[in-house]
């Protein structure tokens, strides 16, 4: 009978879909996870079939110039993972992580059938170019075209975005963080999160790319809409296992609310001195003991005073608030400090992501002026992922199972290799991605220019394969920090701001497509002032310079990890309290 009771207990703060309470046993765990890792494959197959292949959609169908047609990629890629700290930010404040992604979803799947029928529509698209003698004519996408097309990519991007910020906490959430068994499931969980996610990418980089380059863009952006479609009924079959953490209001909220507190009470110190809550030295939430429970889930007693560190925003905690609607609990003040701790980890992690954007940008473009066949076999440039994403499917599993029980045993702690371990690891991987690239691309153009081929868009006699590096780099950096940047802000952050926490990981891609966009812009005005001839601009990509901006970003990526190396060694563990 007891044992009955312990199973039949509910889970403090969840309910399942329902909306009853979520019971031990019953709801939550790996069958629940599942669930969402079968959905991650689909989602990422829908989203990268077309964002892996669609710089060439837009330069050979729809007319844009390889630059713009980089930047409309960063733009949208950028805006769809921004988007994602709106998805966590709903499913923290009002909704749940269940309900956002099917909204989403719904969003997404709207978006690629507008996309499908522009492809599928002739009159919705730009004229097929015509040649006259040695010259192309192509005619300019109008307005009315255009529209429609932003329309499409822009909805996905929001559907994207939505699921980004609600699907990866909702399968971290079904563990039980209390235990050392659940929280290494969660720690397994997040590894597989990004194996599924590596899954979908072969398919779409493979199968769905090839389809869009032989079969037509009509048939790409169908598989995609089929795709994301099949992926809400999956999701569904879940529902009676999911364990749904109920919403505690806006994070946003306390943030501002403490920040708000601690300059106005500030502000009138002079005539409120002796309210202002006295520090207790002796007390230091980083430090205390997580014998009985995870730290993660603990909450403060209302008498506790508030720690040492970031000391300004104790100020927000006075015994009589001059503005009763300022009133600030030590609680919400620690948890709006441990995101302010997180926030130069996360600006840390740009650098890494704009590097990555080049992945979809200028590799492919690379990639499309060399042979590309392998053998008898003619391999599509945007097919290059499938070289990082096949080393992440064997890695991911081999760090879950091998790697990680290793460092247990040698670093005798339950987290085996750190969060920040992972990351910065990530971060020299992209220094050597970048310096490999511009290297690289130094050999393509020696190739063009000793072929006579650099006025010539016909392919060069040196094989794709060598941008391959590149991507293997990038790869590798992709699964150390994406994984570790995920758990580490899920982990670290207040139960009440988990999801949007968990976001920042996509807010960081998106900053990075965002940078790399700034980047070109950049460049290309101060080179073009300098010069008169920019080192991005043209149609041609052999009179570019891209090996000088890939030299470029190495530098900027090392003088990044260093920053990186700063905040890292200061950072504590809000869990166990090291560095």
């Amino acid at each position: 009978m007891e044992l009955e009771a312990h199973t039949l207990s509910t889970w403090e703060g969840y309910v399942d879909w329902r909306n009853r309470p979520a019971l031990r046993g019953r709801h939550g765990g790996m069958l629940a996870a599942s669930f969402v890792l079968a959905v991650e494959v689909l989602e990422n197959l829908a989203y990268l079939a077309n964002a892996s292949n669609l710089v060439l959609y837009l330069s050979k169908f729809m007319h844009f110039s390889p630059s713009s047609s980089a930047n409309i990629v960063t733009n949208f890629m950028g805006t769809a993972f921004f988007l994602a700290l709106l998805g966590g930010f709903l499913a923290d404040a009002f909704f749940s992580t269940y309900w956002i992604y099917l909204i989403s979803a719904a969003i997404e799947l709207m978006g690629l059938v507008v996309l499908t029928v522009q492809a599928d529509v002739p009159s919705l698209k730009p004229a097929v170019c015509v040649s006259a003698d040695t010259r192309i004519s192509c005619e300019q996408v109008d307005a009315r075209k255009a529209v429609m097309l932003f329309a499409g990519l822009y909805l996905v991007a929001l559907g994207v975005g939505g699921i980004k910020g609600s699907l990866p906490p909702h399968g971290a959430e079904q563990f039980d963080e209390t235990t050392p068994r659940g929280r290494k499931q969660r720690s397994t969980f997040f590894n597989y999160f990004v194996f599924c996610l590596s899954c979908g990418a072969l398919v779409a980089v493979t199968f769905v790319v090839w389809i869009e380059d032989n079969k037509g863009w009509t048939w790409g952006f169908g598989i995609a809409t089929a795709t994301i479609f099949l992926s809400i009924p999956i999701f569904l079959l879940g529902s009676p296992v999911y364990r749904i953490k109920v919403p505690k209001g806006s994070p946003i909220t306390t943030i501002v609310k403490v920040f708000a507190a601690a300059f106005y009470n500030t502000y009138n110190a002079r005539n409120n001195t002796n309210a202002i809550v006295r520090m207790d030295s002796s007390t230091d939430y980083n430090k205390e003991t997580c014998e009985l429970e995870n730290c993660s889930t603990r909450k403060i007693a209302p008498d506790q005073n508030p720690t040492n560190s970031l000391s300004f925003l104790n100020r927000a905690v006075i015994e009589k608030p001059h503005n009763p609607l300022l009133q600030c609990t030590v609680e919400q003040v620690e948890e709006v400090k441990i995101v302010v701790r997180i926030l130069p980890i996360f600006m840390s992690t740009i650098m890494l992501n704009c590097c990555l954007a080049q992945l979809s940008t200028f590799s492919v473009q690379q990639a499309s002026t060399m042979n590309t066949k392998i053998g008898f076999l003619k391999i599509s440039p945007a097919s290059l992922p499938t070289v990082p994403v096949i080393f992440i499917m064997v890695l991911a599993p081999i760090y879950s199972h091998v790697i990680v029980p290793f460092a247990r045993k040698v670093t005798k702690s339950e987290i085996g290799i750190t969060h920040l371990q992972r990351i910065g690891t990530g971060l020299v991987f992209s220094i050597f991605a970048m310096a490999v690239a511009a290297l690289v691309e130094m050999k393509r153009k020696r190739v063009a220019a000793e072929s006579g081929l650099l006025n010539s868009k016909e392919p060069l006699p040196i094989t794709f394969l060598w941008v391959a590096l590149q991507y293997l780099f990038l790869g590798s950096a992709d699964l150390f920090t994406l994984a570790g940047m995920m758990e580490f802000f899920f982990t670290e952050a207040p139960l009440t701001m988990r999801s949007l926490a968990t976001s920042l990981s996509w807010a960081s891609l998106a900053m990075g497509y965002y940078l790399s966009s700034v980047l070109v812009s950049l460049v290309n005005s101060v080179t073009g002032a300098y010069r008169h001839t920019p080192w991005l601009a043209g149609t041609n990509l052999n009179h570019y310079h891209l090996e000088r901006f890939y030299w470029f970003m190495c530098i900027l990526s090392g003088l990044n990890f260093l920053h990186y190396l700063y905040w890292a060694n200061r950072y504590k563990y809000r869990t166990t309290g090291q560095t």
